[in-house]
């Protein structure tokens, strides 16, 4: 499968592209913000699978052209994508009183346009049976424990919740699968971010695997899901 998963230069996103280069039969774009980072995992993915076929792009899914990004998509997948994980996204942990509005639209941008604006630059790309995987929280679950500091955070993945469910119907005709895993903790940077001190009970590179594993087969069984993949609270 041609796979691009987004935010794949530290945390669960870094282990799932790992985890889907090791059998050598998908092909994986990585895409960050960070060059460096992005060079790391390439290093990484080739001592584990030497013919790995991975390809790395820094590129910023809410402030970049997406010309050269559908260039390069181009170029290294022959225009076609049968997987996209959404895992891009960034934290803010402040006090509601003490929150900017301009806080409130870097989560929005970061959590959940940017995933809109490359849903609707690729999935023209996608065949039937592919599959769009959003990485969203247990923060934006409805029903589950919320915690003081991550009021724009939450907010701005229960809206990518949302926009999961819309789109299962809107590309129901296209038979492409779109499903959200809201994750709990993983012991990642993002983790110790919000809940500094906290140790969880799932490694990064367990999460990763989970991810990886549900990108490939999880649309055989769901779809317009928002699923908890969580072991603990927080």
């Amino acid at each position: 499968m041609n796979i691009i998963i987004t935010g794949a230069s530290s945390g669960v996103g870094f282990e799932a592209a790992l985890e889907l280069i090791l059998s050598g039969k998908h092909k994986v774009i990585a895409l960050s913000r960070s060059h460096e980072k992005l060079q790391r995992l390439l290093e990484i993915a080739q001592g584990l699978n030497p013919e790995a076929e991975i390809y790395a792009m820094a590129f910023d899914i809410v402030h970049d052209d997406y010309t050269g990004l559908l260039e390069f998509i181009g170029s290294s997948f022959d225009n076609r994508v049968d997987v996209l994980i959404n895992n891009a996204g960034v934290l803010i942990n402040k006090p509601f009183a003490q929150l900017q509005e301009m806080d409130f639209v870097e989560m929005l941008q970061s959590n959940f346009i940017g995933h809109v604006r490359i849903i609707q630059s690729v999935h023209g790309l996608m065949p039937k049976g592919a599959h769009i995987v959003n990485i969203g929280s247990m923060g934006g679950f409805q029903g589950s424990a919320k915690f003081p500091g991550l009021a724009a955070y939450s907010a701005s993945k229960a809206a990518l919740h949302t926009l999961t469910e819309c789109l299962a119907m809107e590309f129901a005709e296209q038979e492409i699968k779109v499903n959200c895993l809201a994750l709990g903790s993983a012991q990642t940077e993002m983790l110790e971010k919000a809940f500094p001190g906290y140790e969880s009970p799932v490694m990064a590179f367990e999460m990763g695997k989970y991810i990886a594993d549900f990108s490939l087969t999880g649309h055989r069984f769901f779809n317009g899901k928002v699923l908890p993949v969580a072991a603990s609270t927080p």
